[in-house]
């Protein structure tokens, strides 16, 4: 490959990846937590914390939310609890408004389906941002971005890539170290961000380019189209005859039994979908979660009324629509393969974090002036940067758990609490990485980091541990789980505050890092 290439192909990926980089830190690390989305949402409400309407059966639901909302009846959803201690809740569509409720809302139903769940939160800032509509799009440019930083920094390593891959070459040269470590894990995590960059790309554009689509090459056909082929509830017309439901006990045990002959494992009920209730047209559609497949979630729709299989979108039954597009969440989220890929899918996030961290540590080094007292303003800017907003992303997210975990025993609404801490957390880090010395500024915060983290998940399993080990539930291990990784996650910060530390007293004084007075310029 030609010199003059190979600088172009630098160039690509040095502004994309500068371009792309913070707001891919920010869903990235959002991201390894988010893996763990159903045990951040049992550490904010374990089992033995019993929540309001967790009683009551789904049928009972059903039959409040059609007393207190008969226009339901045509079309309606429930959403089946985690475990027996949490409640199930109704959805459906009230006009043009969405509207969720437990059986005791069914008077004042709310407009959001989360009730201030923390991993749910996460899951927006790994998603969007936290930014509603702009910050979904806007992460689709930035995973288009990825993917271009992608191909070129392959294209840069490609003749060197034996050789310099597992070279991890430890001494006095700071910048080649890094250089190193970043080569290695962009390589080696490579088809795992090939997967990231292609379906965040997807998920995030998909409304733009359907509709460019549907405009541009399709006639205006597409959208409905489209609607029909991922549709898994089969199309009926009421007969205007009431008849008798089964009960969603017997649905659930009927959809099981029927997914279970189709060639998976398990299928765990998460959602109940009815279209005209009560009539002998009815049509009852269970989702639920199987394991050790990439088609991760499957559908069985029965007749409401007597329980006969209409249509079957698990295992081998399938479509190749349907399991191409079930694929993609699978691929994307790690859900597909248990624990084990659950916590690879959370080392090759918290992997991917620092690759674009590491990415602005070096473009900082590589312009910086080796023997000048001051240090270019681009530089520092980009220093002071990265450190607000990097560590500022996991000192926001540890104050997020931290302001739940208080609302939670306060019995307050922790959805503002949450939001406060988390980005009032991340504009102060900024705000302090702009006023403090950039050295002492990445060591005060990384240090504040490890200490919120470490202690919070530290109080969380001192104040929950009798309940915690009583009786060994698996939901008690989870909670128990995501304390002790903000334990780890505490050390390894502290980890990188000593680091920090070493670097800044013994490193080189030239540079934006260093402690110590410059040294003068040597001849």
């Amino acid at each position: 490959m030609k010199s003059s290439t190979i600088r172009t192909y630098q160039t690509v990926h040095t502004w994309t990846g500068l371009l792309a980089g913070f707001a891919l830190f920010v869903a990235f690390y959002a991201g390894a937590l988010t893996v763990f989305h159903d045990d951040i949402a049992a550490w904010q409400n374990p089992p033995w914390r019993t929540t309001m309407d967790a009683g009551v059966s789904t049928d009972a639901l059903i039959e409040r939310l059609l007393a207190e909302h008969p226009v339901a009846r045509d079309d309606f959803g429930i959403v089946l609890p985690t475990d027996s201690s949490h409640a199930a809740y109704a959805y459906w569509q009230d006009g043009d408004h969405a509207r969720f409720a437990t059986a005791s809302q069914m008077a004042a139903p709310r407009t959001g389906a989360a009730e201030n769940e923390l991993a749910d939160f996460i899951y927006a800032l790994h998603d969007s941002l936290g930014l509603p509509v702009v910050g979904l799009y806007l992460m689709g440019i930035v995973s288009v971005l990825y993917g271009l930083a992608l191909v070129s920094g392959i294209l840069i390593h490609l003749p060197q890539l034996i050789s310099d891959l597992f070279a991890m070459r430890v001494g006095r040269n700071i910048k080649r170290l890094w250089q190193d470590a970043h080569n290695a894990i962009g390589v080696i995590s490579l088809p795992f961000h090939v997967i990231f960059a292609v379906t965040g790309a997807l998920f995030c554009l998909f409304t733009i380019t359907l509709a460019t689509l549907n405009t541009v090459a399709f006639d205006g056909k597409l959208i409905e189209a489209f609607g029909k082929a991922t549709q898994t509830t089969p199309a009926v017309t009421a007969s205007g005859t009431p008849a008798r439901m089964l009960s969603s006990v017997e649905l659930m045990q009927r959809a099981r039994t029927a997914a279970l002959a189709s060639g998976v494992t398990t299928f765990e009920p998460d959602y109940l979908h009815f279209v005209h209730y009560g009539d002998r047209q009815a049509v009852a559609e269970v989702r639920g979660l199987s394991q050790h497949t990439l088609g991760t979630y499957g559908t069985v729709a029965m007749s409401a009324h007597d329980g006969s299989v209409l249509a079957t979108y698990v295992g081998h039954r399938y479509s190749l629509n349907g399991i191409s597009y079930a694929s993609l969440f699978g691929l994307h989220f790690g859900s597909f393969g248990g624990r084990t890929v659950q916590w690879l899918y959370f080392l090759l996030g918290l992997a991917g974090a620092f690759l674009f961290y590491s990415g602005n540590l070096l473009w900082i080094e590589s312009r910086r002036k080796r023997r000048h007292l001051d240090q270019p303003r681009r530089t520092q800017v980009m220093a002071r940067a990265t450190v607000g907003v990097c560590i500022g992303t996991c000192l926001g997210i540890s104050g997020a758990f931290a302001a739940t975990w208080l609302a939670v025993r306060w019995d307050m609404d922790a959805a503002l609490p949450q939001r406060v801490a988390c980005y009032g957390l991340f504009l102060a880090a900024c705000i302090y990485a702009c006023a403090r010395p950039i050295a002492r500024a990445t060591v005060e915060l990384l240090w504040a980091t490890a200490a919120l983290t470490a202690c919070t998940a530290m109080i969380d399993l001192i104040s929950n541990a009798p309940a915690m080990f009583s009786g060994g539930s698996p939901l008690g291990w989870r909670v128990v789980g995501v304390d002790l990784t903000g334990l780890a996650l505490g050390v390894v910060f502290a980890c990188f505050a000593r680091a920090a530390m070493r670097r800044a007293r013994h490193g080189h004084t030239n540079s934006v890092w260093a402690l110590r007075a410059p040294a003068e310029p040597t001849p």
